[in-house]
């Protein structure tokens, strides 16, 4: 089930929060927990037991992580933890992956390739993984007390708003709204909650899915009939496709969270306004940054030893954040591409390169773009041979050919899309202020404001929700991670 269909938007959601808002706040977690099952066990019925199974393991490692009296015994346990965690995801998410390479392997000797049964990948296995890593650590760094009840432990892993795509929440940045949300169970956040829902939902439908549209005709093609226009144009549109698919599926989560007095992370700001690429990542899937950065690049060392182990663990970093995001070759060449630019950028800032140049701002966002273009062709494209041939067309290698499959509703779409991912860039602080608000609807409008932003909302919801009951194309890029 996914937020954008007509099964959740118009029955599940609204039952539930129904049901959320008229119990006892003692009820509430019950209520939250049986909505989270429900969601996850229509999606992936077969792997539910799997979850709730380790789920149950992983609970009782962690309180022996907390209550073991020595540090050895204490790392023990969460050892158990982590290899548990990242066992599981190594056998649903890259069995096949290391399979088939193994396969590719034996036949180059002339051997016989091994008889596997492909394993069915889970959904969200990538990110409940992440989180459940998150508890295991946060308790043994003593960074938060563990919960005391399985059921709240569950519900912190299972709850549906971020189950399947994040954002990746850390246990440490949620651990008492587990408990007590009271504070945050306001008439305010359950309006702005809604909103952000809305917003959240008209960036998947309005914008993300009619450009998907044109990628996946581009894409399609053989590489020798992509001309330079049309492989511009498509790496353009998945540019922004990718960008309000999976922003909007954050919004969404964290506004349906906000609605029912959870405060989930933020996971993106505005990130093709980037000025280079380590900024980009600061900026993008901000929650799988900042977990990369305190449970793996601090881990390994960080920057504390020498330049040529920090490039090393920022190599391993996004070699592992490459294969995080899928079991292929194209997703890991896309990680190290990425941090090849920040290495690379890492070795000018040691140089002098951070000291004022000729270059303005606007030109190091447009090759910062252009760069990042580039890599996710990478991220698109099915083999690594494609995503060769496809950078090669932009390049001109095809010749110069008219663009197709353009059309009006195509072009109207790219153009908002370019606005909206762009508009940081207009020097204004006040602009740059109602930007900000605009994104996180952090605080309330002013009543004047109130009214006319719930019209454009109640405008959005309609027209949203029209494309979702007349069956318009609408796939979710970052549903099989």
């Amino acid at each position: 089930m996914v937020f954008s269909s007509s099964l959740f938007l118009f029955w599940f959601l609204p039952i539930f929060l129904g049901v959320y808002f008229l119990v006892d706040r003692r009820y509430k977690n019950a209520i939250a927990l049986l909505a989270s099952l429900l969601f996850y066990g229509f999606g992936s019925p077969r792997f539910l037991l799997v979850l709730l199974f380790s789920i149950l393991i992983d609970f009782f490692l962690v309180r022996q992580v907390d209550k073991s009296p020595d540090t050895k015994r204490r790392k023990l346990f969460l050892v158990f933890s982590i290899i548990l965690n990242i066992g599981l995801l190594a056998y649903f998410k890259y069995a096949n992956f290391f399979i088939d390479n193994f396969n590719v392997l034996l036949g180059l000797f002339g051997s016989s390739p091994i008889r596997w049964t492909k394993v069915v990948l889970p959904i969200g296995i990538s990110f409940f993984t992440f989180q459940k890593m998150s508890y295991s650590i946060d308790v043994y760094r003593k960074t938060s007390a563990p919960l005391q009840q399985i059921t709240d432990y569950a519900l912190f892993i299972m709850l549906f708003p971020q189950l399947i795509a994040g954002p990746i929440v850390r246990y440490n940045e949620i651990a008492a709204q587990i408990t007590d949300r009271s504070a945050n169970e306001t008439i305010d956040n359950k309006i702005l909650g809604f909103y952000r829902f809305v917003l959240g939902l008209s960036k998947k439908m309005l914008i993300a899915n009619i450009l998907a549209e044109y990628v996946d005709q581009v894409f399609a093609l053989p590489t020798t009939e992509i001309g330079f226009s049309t492989a511009w144009l498509g790496i353009l549109a998945y540019t922004f496709q990718i960008y309000f698919d999976f922003s909007g599926y954050s919004d969404m989560a964290i506004g349906i969270g906000k609605m029912i007095g959870f405060k989930f992370p933020e996971n993106f700001n505005n990130p093709y306004i980037s000025k280079s690429v380590s900024e980009f990542w600061k900026r993008w899937h901000i929650t799988l940054g900042r977990w990369m950065m305190d449970y793996l690049y601090i881990p390994l060392g960080g920057n504390r030893k020498g330049n040529g182990r920090t490039y090393l663990n920022l190599w391993i970093v996004f070699f592992l954040s490459g294969l995080w995001h899928g079991a292929s070759w194209t997703f890991v060449a896309w990680g190290v591409f990425h941090g090849l630019f920040i290495v690379l950028e890492k070795i000018f800032q040691k140089k002098g390169a951070h000291q004022k140049n000729t270059f303005t701002a606007y030109l190091s966002v447009f090759f910062t773009f252009v760069t990042v273009m580039i890599g996710w062709v990478l991220f698109r494209a099915d083999t690594i041979g494609y995503a060769v041939h496809y950078v090669g067309a932009m390049f001109g290698t095809n010749g110069s050919s008219p663009a197709l499959f353009v059309n009006s509703q195509f072009v109207f779409t790219l153009i908002v899309a370019a606005v909206f991912s762009f508009i940081g860039l207009i020097p204004s602080a006040k602009l740059q202020s109602k930007l900000e608000h605009l994104s996180t609807l952090s605080t309330p409008f002013s009543n004047r404001n109130t009214v006319l932003f719930g019209l454009v909302i109640v405008v959005l919801l309609v027209l949203s929700a029209s494309f979702i009951l007349k069956g318009s194309f609408n796939p979710f890029i970052y549903f099989r991670f």
